[in-house]
């Protein structure tokens, strides 16, 4: 045990609380002895402004070696990946096809308590060969980073995260997905406009947010957000939905596919170390990557899960092994 003095009072408290209270930034107190992130981490309008709009940007959240930490870890994971066949080979015949496509369906499926690999378009050969360098090939890698990789979990049941959760009035918050996104430069494709809701269904709506956090600078060139303010409030027209176990393909959509004028669009641009928080209804998109600088994210969905039912049609369905973990520690 050590002691800390504190405007004249003094704390005891243990050599690795005492370490966490030496390195903290000036936006943390002591509280009780123990290091807590002070609660104007997000004020009283930036809530407001997150339920008016749909979306709020925390800049700078993260410091550079929190981005660096997730960015070499991901790194090593790909050096490290193994690729199935059916994600490398295009085949010719009819039944290879159908093999193919059930075998990509599986993968994606099977994935929410999994770390799985997908790829850009046409970044293999015939022979199942990278055609560029697999770390430039890779469109996103998920959907357990949160579960099994500890930079990542670190990261996500952060004190500030949590702190954040609990600004929102989140009571019983529960990941349900993560997933590491590259944007990959010259070739990283285009998000069109969709509401995580579509996806990620529940009763009642509103208990989906997701956390997107700028591993690198994301600019206007290189595929940052666009949202569409306010329009969380109008619902969502159309779900996607599991298909009978064997079927392809292993989703389906139903509703009527909106369309959204571009013209309300408006960029969030943010610095590496950003914070940007998504409404499950709110509308956004990313444009195309046409520059030479990558703009990888980490992000993870969170679901109020008080009073709140998964539908069991969503593609993603937590699992014995991986039943969605709280967000608060």
């Amino acid at each position: 045990m050590a002691s800390v003095e504190c405007r004249g009072l003094l704390y005891f408290i243990s050599l690795d609380h005492l370490l966490c209270f030496l390195l903290s930034s000036p936006d943390q107190q002591v509280t009780g002895g123990f290091a807590r992130l002070n609660m104007a981490l997000v004020t009283d309008e930036q809530v407001q402004k997150f339920r008016e709009n749909g979306f709020l940007v925390l800049e700078r959240l993260f410091n550079e070696e929190e981005c660096k930490s997730m960015k070499e870890e991901i790194g090593r994971i790909i050096q490290e990946m193994d690729v199935p066949p059916h994600l490398r080979t295009e085949f010719s015949t009819q039944q290879e096809e159908q093999l193919r496509a059930q075998g990509s369906a599986d993968y994606f499926l099977t994935s929410g308590d999994k770390i799985r690999f997908f790829f850009e378009k046409g970044v293999f050969n015939d022979k199942g060969e990278f055609l560029l360098a697999k770390e430039k090939s890779v469109n996103k890698v998920g959907h357990a980073l949160h579960a099994y990789v500890p930079v990542f979990k670190s990261i996500t049941n952060s004190p500030k995260i949590q702190e954040v959760g609990r600004r929102l009035g989140l009571v019983k918050p529960v990941i349900v997905q993560s997933m590491y996104i590259f944007k990959q430069p010259n070739i990283g494709g285009e998000v069109t406009p969709h509401q995580d809701a579509t996806f990620l269904h529940t009763e009642p709506l509103g208990r989906i947010i997701g956390f997107w956090i700028a591993v690198e600078d994301a600019t206007e060139h290189n595929g940052c957000l666009w949202f569409i303010p306010g329009s969380h409030k109008a619902g969502i027209s159309r779900r996607m939905l599991r298909t009978p176990p064997g079927t392809i393909p292993c989703t389906e959509f139903i509703g009527e596919e909106p369309h959204f004028n571009e013209e309300l669009f408006v960029p969030a641009p943010v610095p590496k170390g950003s914070l940007v928080l998504i409404q499950g209804e709110v509308v956004h998109k990313s444009e195309l990557n046409t520059s030479s600088n990558s703009r990888h994210a980490y992000s993870f969905h969170v679901m109020e899960s008080e009073n709140t039912t998964w539908s069991s049609e969503n593609w993603l369905q937590p699992t014995a092994e991986l039943p969605f973990p709280s967000l608060y520690t």
